[in-house]
Formats: structure tokens, sequence, C-alpha cells
């Protein structure tokens, strides 16, 4: 009997995981080569070892961060998706279809740590929809990032220049 399944994987559909048992050490990272793998603040990382972790749909590209790590992305959309190094792998926990299952219980890396990021809870909030008068393409978006949850078949096709990039339909 399985205790615990995880599913996730890409914005755009192209690269999905799931795993098979408990997740530990769900963490944030501070350090530098996170922020940059991550293009944010820092990376919040899960570890899969001890888990039947698999990509069940396609494979990340990776790329080399240094002599001992390396780092797993989609390279249809760009998402971060994966930390692989001698200490395990580790999996980007807003790549995952439940990503609130998961809270950081640890920083790492905190003499990268940018200040502000201690005082992000205190700035002003708004609903997305509370911004129509500055954006009021909001009314009208439609997205084409794959659901937080496994599909049938589903393949990405790329932006043109006259089209926006969206999936073509499952089974076609």
């Amino acid at each position: 009997m399985i205790d615990e399944v995880y599913t996730g994987g890409c914005q755009c559909g192209d690269v999905r995981f799931r795993i098979e048992g408990a997740l530990k050490d769900p963490s944030i990272c501070h350090c530098r080569m996170c922020q940059k793998a991550f293009g944010n603040y820092y990376a919040p990382l899960v570890s899969v070892t001890g888990t039947a972790f698999s990509w069940t749909r396609g494979a990340p590209k990776y790329f080399q961060s240094s002599n001992y790590v390396k780092r797993g992305f989609c390279e249809n959309c760009g998402t971060p998706l994966s930390y692989e190094g001698p200490d395990g792998v580790g999996l980007a926990i807003g790549a995952f279809d439940e990503p609130q299952r998961l809270k950081p219980i640890v920083q790492f890396g905190v003499e990268g740590k940018i200040g502000y990021v201690d005082h992000l809870h205190e700035l002003p909030e708004r609903d997305t929809m509370d911004d129509l008068e500055a954006a009021p393409f909001l009314t009208d978006i439609v997205s084409y990032q794959h659901p937080d949850h496994d599909t049938g078949e589903w393949a990405a096709r790329r932006q043109t220049e006259t089209d926006h990039w969206r999936p073509k339909e499952e089974g076609v």
C-alpha cells in the first residue's frame, strides 16, 4: 500500500513526475547559485531520497551548475525542476501539483539571503482580479498552463510570431 503520492511537473506539461513515499526536509535555499537557478529570492526544494521517484512524461534538460551539482529544467517552458548532487535529488516545491503540502522546515545558504525577504509578509496584499484598472486584459485571460493534475496525452506547441503558445488538444 502506498502511504503518500505526489505528482507535479513543468508549466507547459512536457515534463511530469510522480513520487510514492514520504518526502523529507522541505527547505528553501538562499545561496546565490539557487537564486540564479530559480530566478528568485530563494529556491524551495524537497528531497526525494528514500521514495519511489520517476519522471512520468518527458525528462528534464540539465545545466551543470557546479562540479558537483546539475539542475534540471523543462527545455520547452524553462520551469526549474530539480537539484541533483552528491547529497541527493531535490525537486522544486513550486512544480508540485499541491505545493501547499510541502511546508519548508529549514533554510539553507542564509549567507546569500537578500535582507528584505524577511519582510515580504509585511507588503500589502491584493487578489489578481483586484488589479483590473491597471491590467484590464485579466478579464479575458485564458491559461495555457498544464493543469495541476496528471492528464492523458499532452503536448505543448511552441509560440510563433502570430500565435500564442498553447497546448495541443488532448488526443490530437
